[in-house]
């Protein structure tokens, strides 16, 4: 059965975030300036970000659920149909508002929804897509009639100087040459950043307007070859495994040892990220559906660092796949890397843009380095 995108949209909180106003707002640790901020601000492309914090108060203006709400408030249903027709809806964060409920029941919880079968996908930018492929299937076997998929992401509220503090004095003390974070921690201070995306389908596409046709999505894990390398609420040890907070004595031990701060090895990323993700299994996907250059009008490549654009060309080239920049779409250098969010706000960027027509393909990439998965989706304008 043929599941199609009806339409897409993104939320992003308060005015965009520049480069010189970023430690202002998310505030300083340990009171010391980030060492780091510039040489990384100058890598990774990101000129302009959101975040869920009022730039005057400093105070959160939403949560994770209220950015997932926000997104699907501001979808449009084709005619006769509403947000009461909705009987799927699927979830996807890295960053949930608390450790139980799930994220999917509290946005249903919120949104208005009438009662459907709700989903929260698991992964870190790869659950926006995960959840998306849930919804997707669950129309083309028939389960549902109209869907709604999700990706957002909360990351101010992990990044902020005052969630670190604590630690941070207590293990450093007052050793002034010492860094206030572990350069992996300070890394993701200066690419993260909030939003949601939401995702409506149904089997049948828009009597009026365009709608993308899901032509299929495929989702594959490297996790059984690779240690983790981006993680929170753990600590990991020199052999790569990692112990979680719930295995230390006390709920203080883990706070005071910086468990749940957001942590990249950033060795293991620059190491294993190309290898992994586009060597050993672009092939297999480019071989599988018998993608060719030439069949794809736009490349939506979620790359959390401008850092890594020329290598995701030169993989992709080496695969086969080589799609010229001109036909890539990526807005991280305006809405900033919002994680589950960013593909989402990538697509409805580009569906309501004057760029489409009838008949273009839209090949997206989400990488993920939780553990190295990644997702691949083609869809095709209608």
């Amino acid at each position: 059965m043929t599941v199609f995108i009806l339409d897409i949209t993104s939320f992003l909180p308060n005015p965009p975030v520049g480069n010189d106003d970023m430690e202002r707002i998310l505030g300083m640790v340990g009171h010391t300036p980030s060492r780091t901020r510039r040489v990384i601000l100058r890598t990774n492309g990101i000129h302009t970000r959101h975040y869920a914090i009022d730039p005057i108060t400093l105070q959160f203006t939403h949560n994770n659920t209220d950015l997932t709400v926000a997104a699907i408030k501001g979808l449009r249903f084709p005619e006769g149909r509403s947000l009461q027709d909705v009987d799927c809806l699927c979830c996807g964060t890295a960053t949930p508002d608390q450790l139980m409920p799930g994220h999917g029941v509290m946005v249903h919880g919120a949104a208005g929804i009438p009662p459907c079968e709700v989903i929260s996908t698991s992964g870190i930018c790869l659950s926006g897509i995960a959840a998306l492929k849930y919804a997707y299937m669950n129309l083309r076997t028939g389960e549902s009639r109209l869907a709604i998929a999700t990706g957002s992401d909360h990351a101010s509220s992990m990044i902020r100087g005052k969630f670190y503090d604590v630690a941070v004095l207590e293990a450093n003390g007052d050793d002034p040459g010492k860094a206030p974070l572990p350069f992996g921690a300070d890394f993701l201070r200066w690419m993260l950043s909030d939003g949601a995306g939401a995702i409506l389908m149904g089997k049948e596409p828009n009597r009026r307007g365009r709608s993308l046709k899901i032509e299929w999505i495929d989702i594959v894990s490297r996790a059984n070859e690779l240690a983790p390398c981006m993680y929170a609420g753990a600590e990991k040890g020199p052999d790569g495994r990692l112990t979680g907070w719930r295995e230390f004595d006390s709920i203080h031990e883990a706070v005071n040892r910086n468990i749940f701060a957001i942590k990249q090895d950033v060795r293991l990323l620059n190491e294993a990220t190309g290898p992994a993700l586009l060597e050993r299994t672009l092939p297999g996907i480019v071989q599988k559906y018998g993608l060719k250059p030439d069949d794809i009008t736009w490349f939506l490549p979620h790359y959390s660092s401008a850092y890594f654009r020329q290598e995701t060309f030169d993989r992709f080239k080496k695969a086969g796949l080589e799609i010229p920049f001109e036909r890539w779409f990526s807005n991280l250098s305006e809405k900033g890397n919002t994680g589950a969010a960013s593909i989402f706000i990538m697509l409805a960027a580009l569906f309501h843009s004057k760029k489409l027509k009838a008949g273009d393909t839209l090949l997206c990439f989400v990488p993920e380095s939780g553990r190295f998965s990644a997702g691949f989706a083609l869809m095709t304008v209608v």
